[in-house]
């Protein structure tokens, strides 16, 4: 009798653990089914055309049509480029030409032949297998079309904020946010520039009328080509920003708008600022190296007063990640003596760590202040 009733307690005790074990196995089967049904799941988030896109929740290919800072932005924002598969030429051209490909040569493996402008080609892109495609709000057909191959197209604005680049930047943070909530950033990224922002109205918010620099941006030049900002681009946000006054105001065009050498006479300004989007560099104003015009007037040609754009992660002309870098650098090349306590190398380093977990060396900060002229190549 007691034998049975050592038998049946083994047993019952056996059947326990066999109950349990499947129960914790279960357990663990249900645990990796939800993390499988996540991680393969999707969600939604409104572009900036306002659409609902339903994007993957994992996403491993990204691909950029348009938007040619984007590439520079999705890199920082992940420490990485191995996400990107494609992007247009000159967004390439730019990582070549900069830190970027330097710090992440991978990015230099994207594909740029599935785009021409703004003309693509769906057989190459579908090639890429991408999950999710960025385009420029700007063109609302390139989504559709996108959309109608099979891909998750998500628009993307440059000029929804009136060419206000730090709002900008800060919207495109948000948006990639929400897209890969794992890894926002958007909070730490809009108070770090928003900081730099108001540091530098409250230091020129006093400034006379008379002591505000006449600033004339050269977006574009070469021998038959002279293009600069009016009212309606980011040279005005970028005056603006800094305290001074864009000799181009009355200018109403949208975008570039072209210029002649006449016209910058009768603005005379006495600070230039030369974009990444042209080869062109304060040496040539100097030395009058394109076609017939003769630079020597112009007083901020005279007072050696003409600087070319920093080139960090993309061309700092438009919003990009070395937006608020850009403005403290600005800043301190308009008016010197008040700005004179702000080292831009120890400023660019310091941010690149706070805010993206980023580590440059001083020579790589550097590097940004000292653009090659190649980086223009294809503009």
């Amino acid at each position: 009798m007691k034998e049975k009733i050592i038998k049946v307690v083994s047993l019952m005790l056996v059947l326990v653990m066999v109950l349990s074990l499947a129960a914790c196995d279960g357990k663990n089967s249900s645990s990796d089914a939800e993390d499988t049904t996540q991680a393969d799941g999707t969600h939604v988030i409104v572009d900036h055309l306002d659409n609902e896109v339903e994007v993957p929740n994992q996403v491993d290919k990204v691909v950029v049509c348009g938007v040619y800072p984007l590439p520079s932005v999705l890199t920082i924002f992940f420490d990485s480029a191995d996400k990107i598969v494609g992007m247009p030429a000159p967004s390439m051209t730019a990582a070549q030409n900069s830190l970027l490909g330097e710090l992440y040569p991978e990015i230099l493996n994207a594909k740029t032949d599935f785009i021409d402008g703004s003309t693509i080609n769906i057989e190459e892109l579908m090639k890429l297998e991408p999950d999710v495609v960025f385009y420029g709000a700007s063109e609302p057909e390139v989504g559709e079309q996108l959309t109608n191959a099979g891909f998750t197209a998500v628009a993307v604005s440059v000029n929804k904020w009136n060419y206000d680049a730090i709002e900008t930047l800060n919207h495109w943070i948000e948006l990639l946010s929400e897209i890969f909530p794992e890894n926002d950033k958007t909070d730490i990224v809009a108070d770090y520039s928003d900081k730099v922002y108001k540091m530098v109205q409250d230091r020129v918010k006093d400034l006379s009328d008379e002591e505000r620099a006449n600033a004339f941006f050269l977006f574009k030049y070469d021998d038959t080509t002279m293009m600069t900002s009016g009212e309606n681009f980011f040279g005005q946000w970028w005056c603006d920003a800094i305290g001074a006054k864009n000799v181009a105001n009355e200018l109403k065009q949208d975008n570039q708008v072209a210029v002649s050498m006449e016209q910058v006479y009768a603005w005379n300004p006495d600070l230039i600022y030369i974009t990444n989007f042209t080869q062109a560099s304060p040496d040539d104003l100097y030395n009058n190296a394109f076609a017939a015009d003769d630079w020597s007037p112009i007083t901020a040609v005279a007072n050696h007063n003409v600087y070319k754009m920093p080139l960090g992660m993309y061309r700092s002309y438009t919003p990009g990640v070395d937006t608020p870098i850009t403005l403290m650098w600005l800043a301190k090349q308009a008016y010197p003596s008040l700005f004179e306590d702000i080292d831009i190398t120890e400023e660019t380093v310091k941010y690149y760590k706070e805010v993206f977990g980023v580590d440059l060396t001083n020579e790589q900060a550097e590097k940004i202040f000292a653009p090659v002229k190649d980086a223009a190549a294809g503009f």
